[in-house]
């Protein structure tokens, strides 16, 4: 600054101070600036499309693969569309996807249910930390298809087994989401709930918790889609119902159209859920 001062001071206005002699150099000699770097914009309506283009060239891929291969092998869109049509207008088709979905969905709950009892503990505690998470990610390290067998025995064939093999699934990502959201929580508002005196209860509640929120719903999008496969896993252990059921039964008569049909519809259950998880996202973001 005193540099810049006496630099200046023979072409600048008499009688200036420093700080005004150097406003008076930045003002007089304007600053060239950068050129802005623009960047094109994907139009919207070809974001909109692009779903429905992959698509299209996914079905006109997989009919050209199919016209090579005899139809209990590699049959085409047009031959599983009819398959889907057929189970679908018996009812049977219906009857199996909502036996698939209930034991979801229960085993969904119940996984995270456990993750809540659990997580909180593990978040809060370092004792229940040290406690706890080896039994956690034991959870994941052993595979569930050697698990599922047990859980037959103790439990029967019955869909609360099913159900505890979809919560199985679900347990770890919802629990170590949940522990990382509910220590996110930024330090400096957690002195300041510290200086205004609040109980462990109130900084839970208005505190840790929103911060989890996010957390929980990125665990929910990853929970959902496991879900389906923890139920259709189960039903290929036991089961008289679900698509687990029906993806067996056209194993053993060679009806591939109807094991691709019983995949189509699981992987159409597994968008679905995982859209509604999305749209409760976006709804809970514009309210907080």
């Amino acid at each position: 600054m005193l540099a810049l001062c006496v630099l200046t001071r023979v072409n600048s206005p008499v009688g200036l101070p420093c700080g005004a002699v150097v406003m008076y150099v930045l003002r007089s000699q304007p600053l060239t600036q950068p050129a802005r770097v623009t960047r094109r914009q994907t139009p919207n309506a070809l974001l909109r499309l692009a779903p429905l283009l992959s698509l299209l060239i996914a079905l006109i891929g997989w009919h050209a693969l199919a016209l090579r291969y005899p139809p209990f092998i590699l049959p085409g869109p047009v031959l599983v569309l009819e398959r889907l049509t057929q189970r679908a207008l018996d009812g049977s088709l219906v009857q199996h996807a909502g036996v698939t979905l209930s034991q979801a969905l229960l085993g969904l709950l119940v996984g995270a249910g456990a993750a809540l009892m659990l997580g909180v503990p593990i978040a809060k505690s370092p004792l229940a930390d040290r406690l706890l998470s080896p039994f956690v990610v034991a959870s994941q390290g052993i595979p569930f298809v050697a698990v599922a067998p047990l859980i037959f025995i103790w439990f029967g064939n019955g869909p609360l087994a099913k159900a505890l093999v979809c919560a199985l699934v679900v347990f770890f990502p919802m629990t170590i989401n949940l522990v990382a959201g509910l220590r996110s929580a930024p330090l400096v508002l957690r002195d300041l709930f510290r200086a205004l005196r609040a109980t462990p209860l109130e900084t839970f509640l208005k505190l840790e918790l929103p911060s989890a929120i996010p957390f929980v719903f990125a665990g929910l999008r990853v929970s959902v889609t496991l879900s389906m496969v923890g139920a259709i896993a189960g039903e290929f252990l036991s089961a008289s119902s679900g698509l687990g059921f029906l993806i067996n039964l056209g194993n053993g008569t060679y009806d591939t159209p109807l094991v691709m049909a019983s995949v189509l519809v699981t992987v159409l259950l597994s968008l679905s859920l995982y859209g509604l998880v999305r749209l409760s996202e976006r709804a809970w973001s514009r309210y907080a």
